[in-house]
């Protein structure tokens, strides 16, 4: 699990992007990857899955909802 911060998100559009806390690069999320709603500068927690396109974040939560 990668950690970071929404940087935005358009609801309307149904995608954004977070910055990674590791590396500091903006990784692309579609409204199809998020576990539940977020909003602009949201800490969250998520996979990253990487494609033909590159990389884009997968199972995206807030960072509050962490697993025991």
């Amino acid at each position: 699990m990668e950690t970071g911060t929404i940087k935005f998100f358009n609801h309307k559009k149904g995608y954004g992007f977070i910055v990674d806390d590791n590396t500091s690069k903006d990784v692309f999320v579609h409204f199809s990857d998020l576990i539940e709603q977020v909003d602009n500068d949201d800490k969250v927690i998520f996979d990253v899955q990487k494609d033909e396109r590159g990389i884009k974040a997968i199972n995206v939560k807030k960072a509050g909802h962490l697993e025991n």
